[in-house]
C-alpha cells in the first residue's frame, strides 16, 4: 500500500443537464477550477443507451477487452469516484456507478458514455496538499493511481 495525506478545499456542487455526459461535464469542470484531486458523487438518473463498462471480457487479456453495457430504458443512478491528473497534468475522473430500472442493477464505470437524464447532481470535494496522480501502467492498461 502506498498513501498521500491531503486536506479538504473546496466543495463544488453541480447540476447537471439533460443528455450531458456525465465524465465528460465533470472533468471540463475540473480543468477550468483547477481540481488535481478531489472525491466526487453523483446522484441523478441515467439516459437510454447510456454506456457502462461492466468488466474485461476475461481475466486473461491484459490490456482488458472491455465489456460495455447498453442501459435499456431510463435508469436511476447513484455513483462515487476520484479525480486526480494524469501524467499530462489533466483531470481524469474514474467513477462507478450503480444504474436501477424496475427489479435490475447494472453496476460499471461511467468511462464509455453515460448520459444524464433530466437529473443530474454532482458534489465534488477537493483534494489539496497530496502527491497522488495517475500513471499509465505498460502491463494492464489501466491509469492506476500512484501516490
Amino acid at each position: 500500500m502506498n498513501y498521500t495525506q491531503t486536506e479538504l478545499g473546496r466543495i463544488f456542487i453541480l447540476r447537471l443537464h439533460q443528455n450531458e455526459c456525465i465524465h465528460q461535464i465533470i472533468e471540463k469542470f475540473a480543468i477550468e477550477k483547477q481540481i488535481t484531486g478531489a472525491l466526487c458523487f453523483f446522484l441523478g438518473g441515467a439516459e437510454n443507451q447510456s454506456k457502462v463498462i461492466v468488466g474485461p471480457q476475461d481475466n486473461k487479456t491484459l490490456p482488458p477487452n472491455p465489456v460495455i453495457t447498453l442501459l435499456q430504458g431510463i435508469h436511476e443512478g447513484v455513483g462515487v469516484g476520484t479525480i486526480f491528473c494524469d501524467a499530462d497534468a489533466k483531470p481524469k475522473l474514474h467513477m462507478h456507478a450503480s444504474f436501477g430500472r424496475g427489479n435490475s442493477t447494472i453496476t460499471g464505470c461511467i468511462r464509455a458514455g453515460v448520459n444524464v437524464w433530466q437529473i443530474g447532481e454532482v458534489i465534488i470535494l477537493e483534494l489539496n496538499g497530496g502527491t497522488a496522480k495517475r500513471t499509465k501502467d505498460n502491463k494492464t492498461g489501466f491509469e492506476l493511481l500512484e501516490t
